[in-house]
Order: C-alpha cells, then sequence, then structure tokens
C-alpha cells in the first residue's frame, strides 16, 4: 500500500472511531492535497473578519507592532508614527521590554533578528546570542558528580557575554532611519518615570523573591521594594540604575554598554558573583550579520535563522510534513496530530546536527533540504508511534524557559522584523550587577557540557555561543513578506512554529485563528507526547492506541504575528497564552 493511501486509510479509521475534528496545528502535504481551493475571505488568507472564525485579526495600516508587552507595543507603534521604520521600532521595543517585561526582554541576554529590507528587497539575519567567555574551561559549570551545577548556572558564574544591546545596535546601523538616541529615550523614561506593575508581571516576580533575595545588592534591590516585599499590581515600578545604563547606550551606541562605565560595573559584579568575563571578552563581542537559511512549504518561500538558531529543524518538520496530505487528511484528528508527533520526534534526533555559529560548521542548510526530509520522513508509520529503538538518538534541549519573548513589526514602506531575543531562564540567572539596573542571563548553561558531548555543535568552547531553539520567521508570497511570526517556549518553540505555519498555509487560518489553535509537544522521542487542555478526551485516547505516551499540559508556545495582505492591509495577532501580549497599528480600524 503506497504512502498516500496508508494516510487515508488512517483517516478513515480515525473517522469512524467517532474523533473529534478540532482544529490543531499540523503540517503539509507534498502528495495530491488540493491547494486550490479559495478561503472564505480570500483578502490574505483564511476568514478574515467573518463570523465563521472565533478570533479575529486586529487590522490596520501604515505600521504594526506585535509584542508581549502590549505598552511597548505602543511605544514601537508611536516610533513608526513618527517617521521611522520597522527596525527603528524594533530598537525601541526591544530596549522597552527591559523594563516592561524584565522576566524576558532585556539588554542581559541575546537573541535573533530577521530583518526583510524593502528597498533592496534582500532578507539578512542578525545573530546576537550569548558568547562563552574566553576563560572558560571544559568543567566549569560541573558539580562534584561531574553533572552540570544548577547552582553554578543560576549565578553570576551562568552567564554569557550579552548580545541584544550589539544586535540592536547592529540593526540600527545597517538599516535604521531615526537617530539612535531618539530610539533609547523611550526606555530612559519608563526606567526613570516607572511603569505600572501588571497583574502577570506582580506574580512572576513574586514567584521569584527567594532566589532573588540570594542577589541582596542587585536583583533583589533593582526588583524589590526597599523593605523587601514585592510590588503589587498597580503598583509603579521604577529602575534609576536601568535609566543610567541606556543613558550611556544612547550616547555612546554599543560602546556604550560594551566599553566604559557599564562594562567596568559588569565586569565588577559579574567578578564578585564568581564569573569569568572580562573587559576583553565585553569588547570582543559582535552580533553576526548572515544569511538566512531558505525554504519553499506548498508555494510559500521562508526565511529562517541560520545556527546559532536550531530553526532549520522548523524548515525540516515543514519539510517533513510536506510529504503527506495533511489539508486532506483534516485538522485535530488522531491521525494528524499522530503525524505530528513523529515529525517532531524526527527533528529531535536530527537537532543534534544543527547549531554551532558561523566559526563551528554545522549541515544546518542539509537538514532543511527537501531530500533529507523525504528520507526521514520514510520512518513515518500512521499506525505506530517511533521509539527511540527504532529512530535512535539523542534530544539535546537547551536549557532554556518558556519566557524567551517575541515581538513582530511591518511599517508602511515595506521592511518587516521578526525578533526573538531571552535571558534563557526566565528572569534569567536572576542577578544583577551592582549599579546596572538590568538582569544577566544564564545561557552557558546551555552548552552541552559532557565529556561525550552528543550535540555535535553545542560542545562548550571558548569564544563560542550556544544553539538555541529561537526560530523567528518570515514566510514570503509571491515574493513579497506575507507573515512574520515566532514564539517564545524554549524547547517547544520548533513545534509551534511548524504547528503556526502549517495553520497559515494548510488549513489557511487567518492569522488569529493560526495563533489560538490547539497545540500539541513531542518531548524528545521515547517522552511524553504534551498535549493542551482544550484537546478532548477522545483524541488523547486514540493518540494512546498508537503507543503515545500523553500528557496534558500548560499553554505551548505564545506566537506574534502580522499577516500584509497585498493591499498593504495588515493583521495583527497577539496570542492569549500569555498576559498583557497586545497589538498596536499607526492607524486601526
Amino acid at each position: 500500500m503506497n504512502l498516500r493511501k496508508l494516510v487515508r486509510h488512517a483517516v478513515v479509521r480515525v473517522a469512524l472511531s467517532g474523533a473529534l475534528a478540532l482544529s490543531l496545528a499540523v503540517g503539509a502535504p507534498a502528495l495530491a492535497q488540493d491547494e486550490t481551493a479559495a478561503p472564505d475571505i480570500s483578502r490574505t488568507g483564511g476568514d478574515l473578519i467573518g463570523y465563521r472564525s472565533i478570533h479575529h485579526p486586529v487590522i490596520g495600516r501604515d505600521g504594526m507592532v506585535v509584542a508581549q508587552s502590549r505598552s511597548a507595543a505602543r511605544i514601537g507603534a508611536d516610533i513608526l508614527a513618527r517617521g521611522g521604520n520597522a527596525v527603528d521600532a524594533a530598537v525601541a521595543v526591544g530596549l522597552a521590554e527591559a523594563m516592561t517585561l524584565p522576566r524576558a526582554g532585556n539588554i542581559g541576554g541575546g537573541g535573533y533578528m530577521l530583518v526583510y529590507d524593502a528597498a533592496s528587497k534582500k532578507t539578512v539575519a542578525i545573530e546576537y546570542y550569548g558568547q562563552a567567555p574566553l576563560g572558560v574551561t571544559p568543567d566549569f559549570l560541573l558539580g562534584p558528580d561531574q553533572k552540570v551545577s544548577e547552582a553554578k548556572v543560576m549565578s553570576f558564574k551562568g552567564v554569557t557575554v550579552p548580545g541584544t544591546v550589539a544586535g540592536l545596535y547592529e540593526a540600527h546601523k545597517r538599516f535604521g532611519r531615526l537617530p539612535w538616541a531618539r530610539l533609547v529615550q523611550p526606555a530612559i523614561d519608563l526606567a526613570a518615570k516607572g511603569v505600572v506593575m501588571t497583574d502577570d508581571e506582580a506574580a512572576a516576580l513574586a514567584q521569584r523573591k527567594a532566589v532573588m533575595a540570594q542577589d541582596p545588592g542587585g536583583a533583589r534591590k533593582v526588583y524589590f521594594k526597599a523593605d523587601g516585599s514585592a510590588y503589587q499590581p498597580g503598583d509603579v515600578f521604577r529602575n534609576p540604575d536601568l535609566a543610567w545604563t541606556l543613558k550611556q547606550i544612547q550616547a555612546r551606541g554599543a560602546d556604550g554598554f560594551y566599553k566604559g562605565p557599564v562594562a567596568d560595573r559588569l565586569v565588577a559584579g559579574i567578578k564578585a558573583g564568581g564569573g569569568i568575563i572580562t573587559r576583553e571578552d565585553l569588547a570582543a563581542y559582535r552580533a553576526n550579520v548572515l544569511e538566512p537559511v531558505w525554504s519553499d512549504y506548498r508555494g510559500h518561500r521562508i526565511a529562517y535563522m541560520p545556527p546559532t538558531s536550531a530553526a532549520s529543524s522548523v524548515a525540516e518538520a515543514m519539510n517533513i510534513l510536506e510529504q503527506f496530505p495533511v489539508a486532506d487528511m483534516g485538522q485535530g484528528n488522531v491521525a494528524t496530530m499522530h503525524l505530528l508527533a513523529e515529525t517532531m520526534k524526527i527533528v529531535n534526533v536530527d537537532r543534534r546536527y544543527s547549531g554551532g555559529g558561523p566559526q563551528w560548521t554545522t549541515p544546518a542548510r542539509g537538514i532543511a533540504s527537501k531530500a533529507f526530509a523525504a528520507e526521514r520522513a520514510k520512518l513515518i508509520s500512521m499506525y505506530k508511534s517511533l521509539d527511540s529503538k527504532s529512530l535512535p538518538g539523542l534530544d539535546p534541549r537547551p536549557y532554556e524557559s518558556p519566557d524567551t519573548t517575541h515581538y513582530s513589526i511591518a511599517d508602511k514602506d515595506g521592511n518587516v522584523v521578526a525578533n526573538t531575543y531571552t535571558l534563557t531562564a526566565s528572569f534569567g540567572a536572576h542577578v544583577v550587577a551592582p549599579g546596572t539596573g538590568f538582569l544577566l542571563n544564564n545561557s552557558l548553561g546551555n552548552f552541552d557540557w559532557s565529556p561525550k558531548p552528543t550535540s555535535i555543535g553545542n560542545r562548550i568552547e571558548p569564544g563560542k555561543r550556544a544553539i538555541s531553539t529561537i526560530s523567528p520567521i518570515i514566510v514570503f508570497k509571491d515574493g513579497k513578506p506575507w507573515v512574520a511570526t515566532g514564539t517564545p517556549g524554549g524547547g517547544t518553540i520548533i513545534a509551534t512554529m511548524t504547528q503556526m505555519l502549517s495553520n497559515l498555509i494548510d488549513f489557511r487560518l487567518n492569522v488569529a485563528e493560526a495563533a489560538q489553535r490547539p497545540r500539541i509537544y513531542q518531548a524528545g522521542v521515547d517522552g511524553p507526547l504534551q498535549v493542551e487542555e482544550s484537546i478532548p478526551q477522545d483524541l488523547v485516547a486514540g493518540l494512546q492506541a498508537k503507543g503515545h505516551k500523553v500528557e496534558r499540559s500548560q499553554i505551548l508556545g505564545s506566537t506574534q504575528s502580522i499577516m500584509i495582505g497585498p493591499d498593504g492591509v495588515m493583521y495583527g495577532a497577539a496570542d492569549t497564552r500569555r498576559p498583557d501580549a497586545g497589538v498596536a497599528a499607526v492607524r486601526q480600524y
């Protein structure tokens, strides 16, 4: 029986079993999938404003920002309204979120940015992830048992050289329109005058009270009141030390962070806490400007981040799904979920070959190739679940929390930015170098510290950048940017992005509807298949019958996306899985 017949037979069996058709993000086929059916309202795909959809995007023109922090999104939209372009807004939003979303928004971490420049019609990838200090040794984070010590990771010892300021400055230097100082000012104002503490951020900080108490001169001083008590929702939170740091950056650009007084305070604080970052480490840091990894999916050209990002794994997942008639299979049934879970298993195994960055050669473009995916797809059976015996390998998942954050921006001239950045864990290492006012990352824990690393591109080395699952994405349709999207979620990012893309392309959903569909995530190969609470029990039972170890999960991911119509109308969707996310448009209607 050929592959198409196997899939159809499996779907028929599922339908006869009475499985509900719940819409879920999954893939698309290179087989005979019908790609001609028109959406109900065909401006950009899906039922954008009709009553068949439960979820609808924010609609606007002349520029749009979608971010996990709605107050930062408004700052970005204001920059656009005042003549700035998408990169200008990206700088302002990125710096502002160090105040409005300190558990993930940052200047003490790193990330990845895709920029489409409408004037040149070129897309570039800017990689600015954390870099290992030159003095690091193979046993630096190991404990007495020769395993990574969580206490060391969650301290000044776990800090890599931050890349955010370098990344934002590099993007502005190449593509920015407004003066740098003007873009930094909104974040300075927030830090000096204060922001109103949201319910979500207050709760997140309160949960970290005991950990931050271990850094009394830094994190506790900055993020808690003078008496040590937590900020309550509605309280005004000010950060004068951060305002000082931002003023140095405003005056001197990236040098204001990596050289001079800020660098002096950083190095002194890190050294006092047992860390090893030096002035030389800071001064030598550079953002990498790279060519994206490109792949096609059902007539759509997609730009992915190159290593050190593992975004090529998303391309692999989409290419595997393209071997199956997923749209014909339908959304949210057992067969489709099973296919997605099996695809994740294969991608999890192959991810050990990704990462490493430009100085450490890895086969990212091979992983993203159609031929490679076609071979890997042959491993999938529609009747039973793969295990490590039939799919050998080990998943070296990075040490990332769900509290990365993403924002997408589009301007009236056609420029587009998709940016995802992180402190790695929520609130990073939970430490602040005295006098600087910002949290530092714990990204050193993302490396493979084992004596015999299983992740080829991720073994610890001085001056290296770790693999990250962070995957901002820009999708092109008819040669123009169509969707900019990304998500937080640590190890779940690849699964979330795969499902989001399939929802948009295979099932032709509007960008808000695509964001809200229930998600699943396969942990490793033999690990549990995590499903969100909204997935019905009869589907869970059907997956279990195929051999999946199903577990109910909390939310998976939180996409922040913009869809752009051929007429220039923008459709923004802030995933409601995270509180306080929002869309801000220059001209909303």
